[in-house]
């Protein structure tokens, strides 16, 4: 196929970096090096005991049809009760969809709100792809710089300044990839306010709400009814193969997302949705539970032992299971960095690259979704490749 046929569009969207190192990294492996996954997002739990359970008896049942484009009521309204027992909220069930993963989400939220030319504010560093979102829609993503002083997070004041006539909305991530950070307290409050005033567009992307750690989860729908809130099956539910997640939204809006989600994908798998209800049984939120703690206890270790070798970890994260760490000490070339690492230590993560252009090349992401003694064994073969001592 001639590249004349390709849409414009593919200029503007770009591959990950981390799947390169992914890809070297599983090379490596297949030569017999024992390498330590450190770049890639996903747990090492496995699925949930009740979740296969209620997925094998589905099967058993052979009944697996389409579903509403919005999704099974039962999901629905187990999601519901998830709001009143997290965050004391009455979501009605009719303001709830569920996707294809938390991606569709905001794929629909960006196919919903974002016109040619419209500006939608992100921070940078931030997770690649709801930047390329908003560019499939042929709206400009704009990154805003931030810095370990705000959290890597946005403030009001710096939206309210940032904004201009283009300026459509904008999209945080609290608990944010890569940095595992949330938005100060009593900053999301202020945030809803600011963008009220602009009479603009608030998407909150709340992935890995629930992996949280010294204070309890936050979300958007606190505050409004106004906004849209993204959620997913995969990290605290520890459901990443099973593509789910869901998105909570103002209820004028709901009909124009079911139309959307049925023509670009009709439904979200009938298996996962069936599956997924298991996650908030008593016995599902003690497996997420017990799960979050072992999180809190590798990210205890984790950050301060990535300090004393030479890496900078400039805030400690307070959810999710990423370490935004500051390699400005070793390198002015992340890519490259991470690249000799891997091929001296075996131990992979992801270049600072993935996720803007902010210092981005003297910053690595670090996920401690593998066990304690692997991050324990990282960080020892980290400390003789950069100290030399053992």
């Amino acid at each position: 196929m001639n590249s004349s046929h390709l849409a414009n569009r593919l200029q503007h969207i770009a591959p990950f970096h981390v799947m390169e190192i992914a890809a070297h990294a599983r090379r490596l492996q297949a030569a017999g090096r024992d390498v330590i996954h450190m770049e890639i997002g996903e747990p090492d739990f496995t699925t949930p005991q009740p979740v296969i359970d209620a997925a094998q008896s589905l099967l058993a049942s052979g009944e697996i049809y389409y579903t509403s484009a919005l999704g099974i009521l039962p999901l629905r309204q187990a999601i519901s009760g998830h709001y009143r027992r997290v965050y004391g909220l009455d979501i009605a069930p009719e303001r709830i969809i569920v996707t294809a993963g938390g991606s569709a989400a905001l794929l629909l939220t960006a196919a919903l709100v974002v016109d040619r030319d419209d500006e939608i504010l992100i921070t940078d560093p931030s997770y690649p792809c709801n930047r390329h979102f908003v560019r499939v829609m042929e709206g400009v993503p704009r990154t805003i710089a931030t810095s370990a002083e705000e959290n890597y997070q946005f403030t009001a004041d710096m939206i309210d300044r940032a904004w201009r006539s283009r300026t459509k909305g904008v999209l945080v991530a609290s608990p944010s990839n890569p940095t595992g950070t949330s938005l100060r307290e009593g900053e999301l409050s202020k945030i809803v306010d600011c963008v009220r005033a602009h009479n603009g567009v608030l998407i909150s992307d709340e992935t890995y709400a629930g992996l949280n750690y010294g204070r309890a989860p936050e979300t958007v729908l606190s505050h409004t009814a106004e906004a849209f809130s993204i959620n997913s099956f995969s990290k605290y539910f520890n459901m990443t193969g099973w593509r789910l997640g869901w998105l909570v939204a103002p209820e004028s809006r709901v009909r124009d997302i079911e139309k959307l989600a049925q023509n670009l994908y009709i439904s979200p798998s009938a298996l996962s949705q069936h599956a997924a209800v298991a996650c908030f049984s008593e016995a599902g939120y003690a497996i997420a539970e017990s799960r979050r703690q072992a999180f809190q206890e590798r990210r205890d270790f984790f950050a301060p032992a990535l300090n004393a070798i030479g890496f900078k970890v400039p805030v400690l994260p307070d959810a999710g299971f990423f370490v935004y760490a500051d390699v400005s000490a070793l390198t002015r070339d992340s890519e490259a960095f991470c690249t000799d690492i891997l091929e001296k230590t075996g131990v992979a993560f992801a270049p600072g690259i993935d996720f803007g252009e902010h210092r981005s090349r003297e910053h690595v992401r670090m996920a401690y979704a593998v066990s304690l003694e692997k991050l324990k064994d990282g960080v020892q073969r980290l400390k003789v490749a950069l100290t030399g001592s053992s």
